[in-house]
């Protein structure tokens, strides 16, 4: 399934700014990433991605002179030749642009009356099964109480229908319902939601993305984050053994702790040794994760200075900190700035600083009694259990492998299957 080629296409695309236009660019992007032959066509806006090429074509565009000439034409002379005319136009230039692609992704040009002539360009297009397109439809006039009525005679009336060559996607399970109620030969509608990509959005260092990939940090039921240096009063081992807990409840837990040891301060040197060895009794060595010392999967090590701790702050579950003692707390306002829970052991500095508005628990509490605290606290926010929804669920690269690259499979294997039946 990599490197099929892949049009996308949409009246505009950024820097003109709009809703689809994002997801165009974001989609593309995704798309680029797992080395598919990416190429948006477009009627305005410019190259604003380097990484694959964007094609404009004013006669695709919704503010175009002469579509916006043939509409006129129609709705005061009741003339359809400017339509007709254009169409032509249009599909010629696109029969030739999808000579190259295996796939077009048509989003909302379908579906919306901005540019009637591409609407039957495609359509025609779709008669010649040169390509497979996949209308991705984003919303209707008609899903308004008060649509022009207009809209519900020829040649306007094609934007109700569906072409039966043509896939169909919409972007929620509510659209879907008004889309079939609208279509009403539809036999199927694929749901793709919209999706984010906490890369770009969170604006997260190159290093942060890497380590989230290679470790697959976005599979974990919960993150725990402890920013601290490794020293025995910062008690990383309980946070180690509260991970092992929390294993045990069968919740996927992976803990991050960004710490180094001193190589010159013999005395931190063998409690990291002895972090590891705890890790490894407890066998979540893969599940507890020391920044100062990681390597990635080459060899390679995180240098201090691309360590960047925010970005752990925007991407981590919780704050977790276990110390013995503390003389402030800073952690705290860091986490508070960036709106991370915060769990932390009840010592003087901690309860003083965060008064009643973190979670707390005693140092004698086992760690048994931690993680119940822990997962009663997170389930109790509702913010924070979308955070981990958008996490599962809406998250870009989860999207591609559980929408796209199914929906694509059966695209084309359904053009398989066409082709190797026999003409009657």
């Amino acid at each position: 399934m990599r490197n099929l080629a892949i049009g996308l296409i949409h009246y505009s695309c950024l820097p003109v700014v709009g809703g689809v236009e994002e997801v165009l660019d974001q989609q593309s992007s995704l798309l680029d990433r797992y080395s598919h032959r990416v190429k948006v066509l477009a009627g305005a806006g410019g190259q604003h991605n380097r990484n694959y090429p964007i094609e404009i074509n004013p006669l695709l565009g919704s503010r175009n002179k002469r579509i916006l000439e043939a509409h006129r034409l129609l709705a005061q002379e009741n003339s359809s030749q400017g339509i007709q005319t254009l169409a032509s136009e249009i599909y010629q230039y696109l029969r030739e642009q999808f000579r190259r692609f295996d796939i077009i992704i048509a989003h909302n040009v379908l579906s919306m009356p901005y540019n009637l002539p591409l609407t039957y360009a495609l359509w025609k297009l779709a008669d010649d099964e040169m390509v497979r397109i996949i209308n991705w439809e984003h919303d209707s006039p008609y899903f308004s109480a008060s649509y022009p009525s207009y809209l519900d005679h020829a040649p306007w009336n094609i934007l109700r229908r569906i072409h039966p060559k043509i896939h169909h996607v919409t972007i929620s399970e509510s659209r879907r319902k008004q889309f079939l109620r609208l279509h009403e030969n539809a036999d199927r509608i694929h749901v793709v939601n919209n999706g984010i990509d906490p890369a770009s959005f969170l604006n997260l260092d190159p290093t942060t993305v890497r380590l989230i990939q290679e470790e697959d940090l976005f599979e974990a039921n919960l993150l725990i984050f402890q920013p601290c240096r490794l020293h025995p009063r910062k008690n990383v081992e309980l946070s180690i053994r509260v991970t092992r807990a929390l294993r045990d409840r069968d919740v996927h837990a992976r803990l991050l702790v960004t710490a180094a040891h001193d190589p010159h301060e013999p005395a931190t040197v063998e409690y990291y040794r002895k972090l590891l060895r705890l890790a490894r009794q407890l066998d979540i060595e893969r599940d507890v994760l020391i920044m100062g010392e990681y390597q990635f999967q080459n060899g390679e090590r995180i240098s201090a200075d691309r360590l960047t701790t925010r970005d752990f702050y925007l991407i981590s579950d919780i704050l977790f900190l276990p110390s013995h003692e503390e003389g402030f707390g800073l952690p705290l306002l860091e986490a508070a700035l960036t709106r991370l829970p915060i769990v932390c052991s009840r010592i003087p500095p901690f309860t003083e600083l965060a008064k009643e508005d973190v979670c707390y628990f005693d140092l004698e509490d086992s760690p048994s009694k931690i993680a119940t605290t822990i997962l009663s606290f997170v389930s109790g926010g509702k913010s924070h259990s979308f955070f981990r929804r958008t996490r599962e669920n809406h998250l870009w690269d989860k999207i591609y492998h559980t929408r796209f690259l199914p929906l694509f499979q059966a695209v084309l294997e359904e053009q398989e299957a066409e082709v190797a039946v026999p003409a009657c």
